[in-house]
């Protein structure tokens, strides 16, 4: 699938041709070539007093099921500040952004690319529903919604996130005293 019909430089049409290891769109007038690039998306898991924050997905893909604050880099932005921008536009509050817990694929049908999974602690705000969130809210292990889950990678780290009833689980972080 192509992307563009004209080369964004000089507006001559593109075509097609082996560059770099694959077929490519390039301007056979100014030599731009077109290199379709991930999208990078960061997503943080927040546990504070044995609870892990999730949002309500109010905007495509996966609409009303629930998620970690996440959110796409911009392209002036390095992951970690966009972190805590996302997680501030979706929820209102403030977080201090810690190491990356797992990399994995994002793949749906209009975007592929990298997601990074950091750790994060909650340093101040308020609770509240925000941007592309129609819902924010703390849960327990045993009140995760497990079925209503938007992506199928979350699970695993919701499931050693929080320590079960029966003592089982890795506590990834928690800075409730």
């Amino acid at each position: 699938m192509d992307d563009f019909i004209y080369c964004p430089q000089c507006a001559h049409q593109l075509s097609r041709k082996h560059l770099f290891g694959r077929e490519r769109q390039y301007c056979p007038k100014c030599g731009y070539i077109y290199f379709r690039d991930p999208k990078l998306a960061a997503g943080a898991l927040i546990v504070h007093e044995n609870k892990v924050l999730l949002i309500r997905r109010g905007v495509v893909p996966r609409i009303g099921y629930w998620a970690l604050p996440s959110g796409f880099v911009e392209y002036d932005e390095q992951p970690r500040p966009a972190l805590r921008r996302e997680v501030e536009e979706e929820t209102g509050l403030h977080v201090e952004i810690g190491r990356v817990v797992d990399v994995f694929a994002l793949s749906d049908e209009r975007k592929q690319g990298v997601f990074l999974l950091f750790e994060a602690t909650l340093v101040g705000g308020e609770l509240r529903a925000g941007d592309d969130v129609s819902q924010a809210r703390w849960f327990a292990r045993q009140e995760i919604p497990w079925s209503d889950l938007a992506f199928p990678q979350m699970r695993r780290w919701l499931e050693t996130a929080l320590p079960s009833s029966t003592g089982g689980g890795l506590k990834i972080k928690d800075d409730g005293k």
